[in-house]
């Protein structure tokens, strides 16, 4: 039950209503969000497990593609479970500590996937700009080590807000207007001052998506020089085609987290319900495209999906 609005309570639980004033609907529609989960985890799963058992994709590309894809799927399995509990089983209870941890995950899974966009540019950018120190500069040992830093930026960026959200007293309610935990949406539930975790909110979209922006603005425009430079037209499409698919996926990655956090600071204007749909497709519809547009854009990975569908294919047939 909601706690009572003038109370300092130890939230127990938490619970999610999902998009307010659809209730009605929501059972279907959780139907597209589990077709693009399944889709997601298919993708992901396959694109994983073609870079990782093909010995000759063991490339920088495919390695920094690989680290996409596992925070694709961390991203999603942390958030569409549980999405699908509330709209098909009207199971919104979530508790505090879980909702703790989910909150962790999926800002660590954005984050993560911002900072490996901005480690992707940079092997276009060595690519196209220096290739014949390509092999020397990215290395399995400083990819390795490009992916630890990943993951230990994302881990120092968001842990402190673990305990400043544990320090909250909340008073008013234990409703959460939304389908999963995220940082800020829990602040403003509490009744305490939350000036340290705004300021914190700030520091981090700085520190992470700004500078992951601006690093990555800097890479393309070096690229591009790099390319008119290029003395053939062939030349020239040829080194573009190669940063198609990423300049695709950084688009689709930072374009709906922008269109997003300025929605929210309208939310006076824009109805809860919309603000919410805009965060739960933002957090299906990459994960859900990523591999399709690297399979369909990256003939080395869609030679092999093919020919993984076809032994499949093959062996079924013999099997029957």
């Amino acid at each position: 039950m909601p706690a009572n609005n003038h109370s300092i309570f130890d939230p127990v639980t938490f619970i999610l209503t999902g998009f307010p004033g659809t209730e009605e609907s929501n059972f279907w529609l959780a139907t597209p969000f589990c077709l693009m989960y399944i889709a997601s985890l298919l993708g992901n799963s396959l694109l994983l497990f073609i870079i990782l058992t093909e010995q000759s994709l063991h490339e920088p590309m495919y390695l920094f593609l690989s680290m996409l894809a596992a925070a694709d799927l961390l991203l999603s399995t942390t958030t569409v479970p549980k999405m699908l509990d509330l709209f098909w089983f009207r199971a919104g209870e979530i508790s505090f500590d879980a909702c703790l941890t989910q909150m962790f995950f999926v800002h660590v899974s954005f984050i993560a996937e911002s900072a490996i966009l901005l480690a992707m540019a940079f092997d276009r950018y060595v690519a196209i700009c220096n290739p014949l120190r390509y092999t020397t500069l990215l290395t399995k040992p400083v990819i390795g080590k490009i992916g630890l830093a990943v993951l230990t930026r994302s881990f120092c960026l968001i842990f402190p807000a673990i305990f400043l959200v544990k320090r909250l007293k909340f008073c008013r309610t234990n409703l959460l207007p939304h389908t999963y935990c995220q940082h800020k949406a829990l602040s403003r539930l509490a009744c305490s001052d939350i000036t340290l975790n705004e300021l914190h909110g700030i520091v981090t979209a700085l520190l992470a998506f700004g500078l992951d922006v601006a690093l990555i603005a800097v890479s393309y425009m070096l690229i591009l020089r790099a390319v008119f430079l290029l003395p053939s037209k062939d030349a020239r499409l040829k080194a573009l085609r190669t940063c198609g698919s990423h300049v695709s996926v950084i688009l689709m990655f930072y374009i709906p987290s922008f269109f997003t956090s300025f929605a929210n600071q309208l939310g006076h204007i824009i109805p809860g319900s919309i603000l919410n749909l805009l965060g739960n497709l933002h957090l299906l519809i990459p994960p859900m495209l990523n591999p399709i547009i690297y399979g369909v854009t990256t003939q080395e990975i869609l030679r092999r999906v093919i020919k993984l569908f076809y032994l499949c294919c093959s062996r079924n047939f013999l099997l029957n």
